[in-house]
């Protein structure tokens, strides 16, 4: 019976979350715009009601702020929200990479690898590329070490920052050679777990995090952002 099995629609709600999201990382709602709830309604034709639940989950993911007049306002980056966030994913994610290094199979390794490779030739498309697929790519490997330390609790901690840690990196994008600098830290570290070399391999993604870090800083402030 499964090849007769239908497939459910997307409940309205959940089509609306995924679509104001996107909305979100690609800036047309950009970082402190008011959303209003009766004009977007109007604006995708649908009621108010799962523009509200949609909502609900994008503020659960920090997507979007209510203030204390009950507006809805795109979250707006501080420097201290990306201090707190990046202490977290350095201490995580340095955990995260020198247990994979104990326990990821050498063909789990190779994924790692392939999602590499998959990037270098993208950025090196000799009549431009997709940003957004560079992007993916990179939160693909973040996302496939995480998986390999097979540590759920690390996991879940990370997944609960997953939406503004994208939001991050689309930010962090921002500067000349940005494409390539990242992907060489990112084979830096690939270069020790390939080793077996947990020590370095979490040396390496603490360096990575940090200069991500610091280029965000340096991002919020040429932007007009608080310092």
């Amino acid at each position: 019976m499964e090849s007769y099995s239908v497939e459910k629609p997307m409940p309205y709600y959940d089509q609306l979350y995924h679509a104001i999201k996107k909305m979100i990382f690609d800036g047309i709602y950009k970082p402190g715009d008011r959303i209003v709830e009766s004009r977007l309604a109007k604006e995708m034709n649908v009621s108010r009601s799962p523009i509200r639940e949609a909502i609900r989950a994008l503020e659960k993911e920090g997507l979007v702020i209510i203030d204390d007049k009950s507006r809805i306002i795109v979250y707006k980056p501080t420097v201290k929200d990306v201090e707190d966030i990046y202490q977290c994913r350095m201490a995580l994610e340095a955990l995260a990479v020198r247990v994979a290094v104990q326990k990821a199979t050498d063909e789990e390794l190779k994924q790692i690898e392939e999602t590499l490779r998959l990037t270098k030739s993208k950025i090196e498309q000799p009549h431009g590329y997709d940003k957004d697929e560079v992007i993916r790519l990179n939160e693909q490997y973040h996302h496939l070490i995480i998986r390999f330390s097979r540590n759920d609790r690390l996991q879940k901690q990370l997944n609960d920052l997953r939406s503004l840690m994208f939001l991050y990196r689309i930010m962090n994008f921002q500067g000349e050679a940005r494409d390539w600098t990242i992907y060489n830290q990112h084979a830096e570290i690939y270069e020790y777990m390939k080793q077996r070399n947990e020590e370095e391999a979490s040396s390496a993604m603490i360096r990575h995090l940090t200069a991500d870090y610091q280029h965000l800083i340096q991002v919020l402030g040429h932007s007009g952002g608080p310092l």
